[in-house]
């Protein structure tokens, strides 16, 4: 028994004893994070699992409950679902999400008096034994549950009692009532819960869809202008049905907010700008305005609302980045001068990344005087684009900024808008990565970027994918992004580029492309970086969509398939498989319902590589399949596989990865003729 059950009492000898007996023990309730001070999270029509180690001692039936409750419903009441015995003292029960918001959730379990008295009778009259002080008790326990019903189901059990307990019915009578599932079912709608034992109350947060399984493109609308003229929102709508017509759901757009000429960044970083250089959009505010505002070059609020508008007839939600700082001439500078951070000689304290240097960009102070206001004012901005009709954020550089601030804020936007999700652009710590989605934000970047080999993307993936991380973290993953530009792209040419473009689509729900460049293959770095020369983060940017050697039909392909392959949808059910040549990475996807994606990829971008790889059939949920119909979905092919070994060759000049629809294949003739 926990110790905060242990009820402080005493009896005349002045010992401390229990505030009541109870003998049922919940040792265990799971899903749970961090013994369960942060949430779980789940998605819009998800069922939750719940399951329990529950113990009493010697052999009593157990029955129980899972019961749980939206917060601020209209009708605060809980629901209950009955537990069903799972073996060796596991408990567990499933209920559907049909709401977004925070769920709480806990299991309720009680001696079940009746049920192990009625095994017990079964046993012995089976046995032949004499059954009368059992059937005696039984009528007496039904006695006492009667006093429970009311009306007709009453009245059924008090008839019940009377003839189990009669010295004038015949003995096969008697026990053929106590053992009558109708009595049965009617006595497990009245149960004697007095001395049920509950469990510690959870949280499951659940999140839209769009949360678990996602595709992103983001590009830079001031790139979308003819002749190299600034673009506008309007322009950059002919970028939108791009991202549409490829395939993807989310857009993203870096901040679209007035940019400070102060200390404005030149080219690749410089620190001093030319006339026409248009900045660095995260040096984010001007006399036009601040987070609220749109660039001027770019449009009006008009123009946005337009541009939301035409997002969503194409199906696509606009994502809009969030940074949390200031230009030089953002107008809180002047207004709320306290809210910025200040060196030792009372001049602003610009942003720093020893050796590198952000003068253009201004951090907040969030322990000044007035934090209270500061917070508040950043809350609003999440409500104001909100209200506008965004409802995905992408937060730049969330750890650099206090996780209290984090939790509150996110909680108070989603308590008003409970469909928003939230990215954590957050390459940092690990603790920290885990810390940020634990409280509140939807999904994270990860360290994909800089997984390559095949035993650091199993690791790695498999720690994504498994509980207890994947209860509170949701990858999202990206090749690249205008900051990263990771060493294997440089110098891997087209290969390495749909190599990684088909292990982000595959092994995680969620993937993202810094589209245009992604496309065209950018490579150029500044020596010795994983930056991009020339970035687009200081200049506007021509991109060239129509290139003969752009991924823009294999993205699209991707992309369909990710739509048309449920397993594909889900982070969970990845099962990584044997291949006897190391560049050769084989791993599977499955989900209850659907047909098992399995993904073999060339991790090397030079050389054809070709080897046996080894299935765990019980994983593809096909133990016993001796043939196996593989369909190749990207160039549409189809082989048979023996057994669960098999032969793979992949020349990565002709296409980095296979993505296989799995199927046992049926012994008719006629199937064999389709096939081959």
């Amino acid at each position: 028994m926990s110790a905060n059950q242990l009820e402080a009492s005493k009896d005349s000898a002045g010992e401390r004893l229990p505030a009541q007996v109870c003998r049922v023990e919940v040792v265990a309730l799971r899903p749970c994070v961090d013994d369960g001070a942060w949430p779980v999270k789940r998605e819009l029509g998800d069922e939750l699992t719940v399951e329990a180690d529950i113990l009493v001692d010697g052999h009593d039936v157990l029955a129980g409950v899972l019961r749980y409750r939206l917060e601020g419903a209209a009708e605060p009441g809980w629901s209950e679902v009955a537990l069903e015995a799972l073996g060796n003292d596991v408990y567990g029960a499933r209920v559907r999400l049909e709401h977004l918001g925070r769920l709480r959730f806990t299991v309720e379990a009680w001696v079940d008096s009746f049920a192990g008295a009625r095994r017990g009778l079964a046993a012995k009259w089976k046995a032949g034994q004499d059954v009368e002080v059992e059937l005696r008790g039984l009528a007496r326990l039904i006695t006492t549950m009667a006093s429970h019903a009311t009306g007709a189901e009453a009245a059924q059990l008090a008839a019940a009692a009377l003839l189990i307990e009669s010295g004038s019915a015949a003995m096969a009578e008697r026990v053929d009532a106590a053992l009558d599932d109708t009595l049965a079912a009617c006595i497990e709608r009245h149960p004697d819960r007095r001395l049920a034992r509950r469990g510690p109350e959870r949280v499951c947060v659940v999140e839209p869809v769009r949360a678990r399984f996602s595709t992103w493109y983001e590009f830079f609308p001031r790139s979308t202008g003819a002749d190299g003229r600034h673009g506008t929102l309007r322009d950059a709508e002919a970028m939108l049905a791009h991202a549409a017509q490829l395939g993807f759901d989310v857009v993203y757009l870096p901040p679209i907010h007035p940019i400070g000429m102060t200390y404005r960044k030149g080219r690749d970083n410089g620190l001093t700008a030319q006339p026409g250089e248009p900045g660095s959009p995260w040096a984010i505010g001007a006399p036009e305005g601040g987070h609220t505002a749109i660039h001027p070059e770019l449009g009006t609020l008009d123009d946005f609302r337009h541009f939301v508008a035409s997002a969503r007839a194409l199906g696509v939600d606009v994502a809009l980045d969030i940074a949390f700082q200031a230009s030089p001439d953002h107008p809180w500078i002047a207004q709320h001068p306290g809210w910025f951070m200040r060196r030792a000689d009372g001049t602003l304290q610009y942003a720093e990344n020893p050796p590198k240097k952000y003068q253009d960009v201004y951090p907040f102070d969030f322990e000044c005087a007035d934090w209270r206001g500061l917070w508040r004012a950043l809350r609003d901005v999440f409500l104001f684009w909100a209200g506008e009709g965004v409802r995905v954020f992408r937060v730049d550089n969330p750890h650099t900024k206090p996780l209290p601030f984090w939790a509150w804020c996110l909680a108070e936007t989603k308590q008003r808008y409970p469909d928003a999700i939230f990215l954590a652009e957050a390459f940092t710590r690990p603790k920290m990565m885990h810390a940020l989605a634990k409280l509140g934000f939807s999904q994270s970047y990860t360290y994909f970027t800089w997984r390559n080999s095949a035993d650091e993307l199993r690791r790695y993936f498999e720690e994504l994918s498994t509980p207890p991380v994947a209860d509170f973290l949701r990858p999202n993953l990206w090749p690249t992004t205008p900051d990263i530009l990771p060493e294997p792209l440089q110098f891997g040419g087209r290969p390495a580029f749909a190599s990684r473009l088909i292990l982000a689509a595959t092994l995680g729900a969620s993937y993202g492309l810094y589209g245009p460049a992604y496309e065209t293959l950018a490579h150029e770095a500044r020596p010795g970086s994983e930056e991009y020369a020339d970035s687009e983060k200081y200049t506007l940017k021509s991109w060239d969509l129509e290139r003969p050697d752009s991924l823009r039909h294999l993205i699209k392909r991707l992309n369909e398939i990710r739509r048309s392959q449920p397993a594909l949808q889900r982070n969970d059910g990845l099962h990584f498989h044997r291949s006897e040549d190391p560049a050769l990475l084989c791993y599977s996807k499955t989900t209850a319902g659907a047909d098992a994606i399995l993904v073999v990829v060339n991790l090397d971008p030079r050389h054809r590589h070709a080897g046996r790889v080894t299935l765990d059939l019980d994983a593809l949920e096909l133990s016993g399949a001796e043939c196996l119909q593989v369909h190749e979905l990207v160039g549409d092919s189809r082989q048979l596989w023996q057994g669960a070994s098999n032969h793979v060759e992949i020349d990565p000049a002709a296409m980095p990865g296979m993505i296989y629809r799995v199927r046992r294949l049926g012994r008719s003739e006629h199937d064999f003729e389709y096939y081959l």
